[in-house]
């Protein structure tokens, strides 16, 4: 199933999305026919079977990140699957998240939510905005809402989100904050191996392509070994996303998702790094489509966590298991 998924979102994002998209969406026009497209696929109910939703999930997001896909796919997923967990009913089109960060406040309380959020995607653009407070889901109208507008490294938007009156609908779950961030996390760890995927492909075939002193440039041993680099980057993010899309609804997500979020950040800011390389100053330039990709790598690998923050908790869960119950707690994961 996830294979066809994949397919599926493969296919729509190649053919919908290029640089003119790109670049109109960076400058504030929102993509309505490709969000059309996307729901009228079905890619946004990717959760909804329960045994193959994660994955379904996962095979989506991979394929977003490929293409650069400037739409909240990752947030109406995420904020659906919260709905779903609630009872509550799932608005149509595309919805904001919230928390996203470790700063945000919010309080529910007499049947009013009060709170600031910093950095919620696409909050002006979504119909509801879907949040997490005091054991609550609570779906707000964005237009009761205050929004300060943001954007992130990539263009993406980035809002100040302000709330302060009576949700349009509220349901108690027992859903921590920890699982939405964790959640997060998975979920930009597959965006950035997507992301990945293409950037390396897009340096490979620029070295290929590009003819130097009589022959391509990829035939120089010192650009073989940059091109080599950033493959074992996208093997070893592919290996710690998949062990987190299994992992993701079971007792031990911590730990995989941890090493998801920690291993794909790393290589996305090496993938980065080597591709600008292998391809020097045009790929830093307007004309060229790597930026579109490589600020989102450094965009993503800082949202719902930077790496050091994720090291520091799974140095604390080490600690906590201690010497002796280090190997078991790994080979159970």
């Amino acid at each position: 199933m996830s294979d066809l998924v994949f397919d599926t979102a493969d296919r729509l994002f190649r053919d919908a999305v290029d640089k003119d998209l790109l670049d109109r969406t960076e400058a504030g026009a929102f993509p309505e026919a490709l969000w059309q497209a996307v729901e009228e696929t079905g890619l946004v109910e990717a959760f909804a079977d329960p045994d193959t939703g994660v994955a379904d999930a996962a095979a989506v997001l991979r394929a977003a990140g490929r293409h650069a896909v400037p739409l909240p796919i990752a947030e109406t997923l995420l904020a659906r699957r919260l709905l779903q967990r609630a009872g509550l009913d799932i608005p149509a089109g595309p919805l904001a998240l919230a928390p996203t960060d470790v700063n945000d406040r919010s309080a529910f309380a007499g049947g009013r939510l009060m709170g600031t959020f910093y950095s919620v995607g696409w909050a002006s653009r979504a119909t509801a905005i879907v949040a997490l407070a005091d054991g609550h889901v609570l779906v707000v109208d964005p237009a009761r809402a205050r929004i300060e507008p943001g954007r992130n490294l990539a263009g993406e938007p980035r809002e100040i989100v302000t709330i302060d009156g009576p949700p349009l609908a509220a349901a108690r779950a027992p859903i921590m904050p920890e699982t939405l961030r964790r959640e997060g996390a998975w979920s930009r760890s597959l965006l950035m191996l997507g992301a990945m995927e293409t950037t390396l492909e897009v340096a490979a075939t620029y070295a290929n392509d590009r003819v130097q002193f009589g022959r391509p440039i990829g035939k120089q041993q010192s650009i073989q070994h940059q091109l080599a680099l950033m493959a074992e980057e996208v093997a070893a993010s592919a290996v710690a996303a998949r062990l987190a899309t299994e992992r993701l609804d079971g007792d031990e997500a911590f730990l995989a998702v941890a090493c998801a979020k920690i291993r794909c950040g790393e290589a996305a800011g090496k993938a980065a790094e080597y591709a600008h390389q292998v391809m020097g100053a045009i790929g830093f330039t307007h004309e060229h489509t790597l930026h579109h990709l490589t600020r989102r790598l450094w965009s993503w690998r800082d949202e719902y966590g930077r790496e050091s923050d994720w090291s520091i908790e799974l140095g604390q869960r080490v600690a906590l298991v201690g010497a002796n119950g280090l190997w078991p707690w790994l080979t159970r994961a």
